[in-house]
């Protein structure tokens, strides 16, 4: 995998925050998720809604300074603590220190049709990041910045084992080990 790094506009500075962009459905889980009256339901019964947490949780373990950041429309959907509070394991919750979502953007009703990569590379450069990765099923608006995604066959998400081995290789590739 080509490891060249998309970087930001030159800036005065730049941020030592190390970021996982992380989406939940096609990622964490395999398809997708609806929001009903009570809650948030699986495509399909037979699918846990983080069935993949734990993966994740096992492949950022060697990277304790990695901050997660949700780039996931249940940002959205149900507000920041909500989507981060509806993560399984404690570990992964108190990772995660934002999102790419924030119902003050100027353009917050047309959030769902911005490429999710668009939405990403804002956060990048609002927030001045230079190592930065993201996980998702989605790879529209990526652009230049391909080499920073780890794409998930949303009907796979992290069960699929050529992709857990390329987020292993691509964390390792983009934060090293201490």
């Amino acid at each position: 995998m080509n490891r060249t790094s998309f970087m930001p506009p030159e800036r005065p500075w730049t941020s030592s925050r190390r970021v996982l962009f992380t989406d939940f459905d096609g990622v964490l889980r395999r398809g997708q998720a609806y929001r009903t009256q009570n809650g948030i339901v699986s495509s399909h019964p037979s699918i846990q809604l983080f069935e993949f947490a734990h993966i994740l949780a096992e492949a950022i373990a060697p990277y304790p300074e990695l901050e997660l950041v949700l780039s996931t429309s249940w940002v959205k959907a149900l507000g920041f603590d909500r989507a981060r509070d509806s993560l399984p394991l404690p570990l992964l919750r108190q990772r995660v220190k934002g999102a790419t979502y924030h119902s003050r953007f100027y353009d917050r009703f047309a959030w769902n049709q911005i490429p999710r990569g668009e939405q990403i590379r804002r956060y990048v450069e609002r927030h001045h990041l230079v190592k930065w990765l993201a996980i998702d099923d989605r790879d529209d608006g990526f652009d230049d910045a391909q080499s920073h995604l780890v794409h998930c066959d949303e009907n796979l998400g992290l069960g699929d084992a050529t992709t857990q081995q390329i987020l292993t290789r691509s964390l390792k590739a983009e934060f090293g080990r201490r």
